[in-house]
């Protein structure tokens, strides 16, 4: 009987050991991602740096942009190979930044204040690295939001994000009480997407045309080629609670107000500072800088979005995807990489994932859906440092895959559809 004993107790350990061995592994398939049915993802390269957005090139040719350079470098070419093994092979420009596009044989970059662009080759490099062109210069940067966004149309303009250096054009920013600057003159100059001629070398404010204005800090934005259409996904403002208590809640703080997507036509304003989205409410609502009290409602003057996502989720990509690769429903759809919040106490804190939302002749055309979760790499995210990585970037691959940036390690992903 003590042997009979002994053997099962030898099989229970053996069978917890594999079970736990067996979990493991399942938790380390798709680079610790929970994806739809059919979708697989490996983590192709950790750079160690803070990846921005990407371009991705046939030939297996990738180039990062590094919000800060790293290793003296603040654009990075990869080269993936048939096997998808990647390496860093070539690296470029001593600034760091966000923006980078690539259209018409022309490598576009962007600093803080200024965009360059790159000639490429036949073989898709860049042909004089150390000499690109400078074709925006001057551009308004604070201490918040100061990193700009790219993205060309198919006439020969650039569009350039502009953020409000302020979290809500106080007189005395973050602090409670605080009332807006009457009209919130710093508009002139940010708060809004700029126009620009792709290639007229040292453009200023003067030489653009301010496209749209009242959105308080873009960085995903894309062109959508069906109705040939600027889409942009805007970072909501801040502190409902913190700067006025008597006026809302801290759940209420945590999850208002949305985080937008807009169509924008030029001449377009969204509203901000005077006005932001309340998604529960679904209704533009009277900012509190400027008489609100969370029930007014704002001017109808002011565009609506095509989707309000919750509050603080901090959307940093916006992708049309366009490839065959991924199942037909995906196609001309919106990806949007979502960096994760840092100001949803007492909530625990929100994205750190992709989501899909679907679209029909260029407009929205169902709910949105988490399509890959689990960058954060932990059950509940209390507090951003908590998060291994942040979803940034996102490109689409001349075969279809998604690749997606993360900008806490440096890391980049590959999602691909395999029946």
């Amino acid at each position: 009987m003590n042997q009979i004993r002994i053997a099962i107790s030898t099989w229970t350990i053996v069978l917890v050991l594999l079970s736990q061995s067996f979990t493991g592994f399942c938790q380390g398939t798709n680079a610790g991602l929970k994806l739809p049915q059919g979708f697989t993802a490996k983590k192709i390269i950790d750079t160690s740096g803070k990846a921005r957005h990407l371009s991705v090139l046939p030939g297996g040719l990738i180039y990062v942009k590094m919000a800060r350079p790293w290793q003296g470098k603040g654009i990075l070419m990869l080269r993936e190979n048939d096997k998808g093994e990647v390496a860093v092979v070539d690296g470029f420009s001593n600034y760091g930044g966000t923006g980078i596009y690539i259209k018409n044989g022309y490598l576009y970059a962007s600093s803080n204040e200024e965009v360059f662009r790159y000639q490429l080759g036949e073989d898709g490099r860049v042909i004089n690295p150390d000499k690109p062109e400078r074709i925006i210069t001057g551009l308004k940067m604070g201490r918040q939001h100061e990193t700009k966004s790219i993205v060309l149309d198919n006439d020969g303009n650039i569009y350039v994000n502009i953020g409000m250096p302020t979290n809500s054009c106080q007189e005395k920013d973050r602090q409670p009480g605080s009332m807006g600057i009457p009209g919130c003159p710093l508009l002139d100059s940010a708060g809004g997407i700029w126009q620009f001629r792709c290639d007229k070398p040292d453009q200023t404010y003067k030489d653009g045309i301010r496209y749209a204005t009242g959105l308080r800090n873009v960085v995903g934005l894309d062109w959508n080629t069906q109705n040939n259409t600027l889409f942009v996904m805007q970072h909501g403002r801040d502190q409902l609670h913190d700067l006025f208590p008597a006026l809302y809640t801290q759940k209420q703080s945590a999850e208002v107000p949305a985080e937008c997507m807009y169509m924008i036509r030029k001449g377009d304003n969204a509203g901000f500072p005077f006005i932001y989205y309340d998604q529960v409410q679904g209704k533009k609502i009277l900012a509190p800088e400027y008489g609100g009290d969370g029930k007014k409602e704002g001017s109808k003057e002011y565009i609506d979005p095509v989707v309000a996502f919750p509050g603080h989720l901090a959307p940093n990509g916006l992708l049309f995807y366009t490839g065959s690769q991924f199942p037909e429903r995906f196609r001309n759809g919106a990806f949007v990489a979502f960096h994760g919040s840092w100001n949803r106490t007492p909530e625990k804190q929100e994205g750190y994932y992709v989501v899909f939302v679907p679209f029909e002749n260029g407009k929205p055309s169902g709910k949105w859906e988490v399509f890959a979760d689990g960058f954060s790499g932990v059950s509940e995210v209390r507090s951003p440092r908590q998060a291994r990585h942040r979803p940034c970037g996102l490109a689409q691959g001349p075969d279809g895959a998604l690749y997606v940036t993360d900008d806490v390690k440096g890391a980049i992903y590959k999602i691909e559809y395999k029946q």
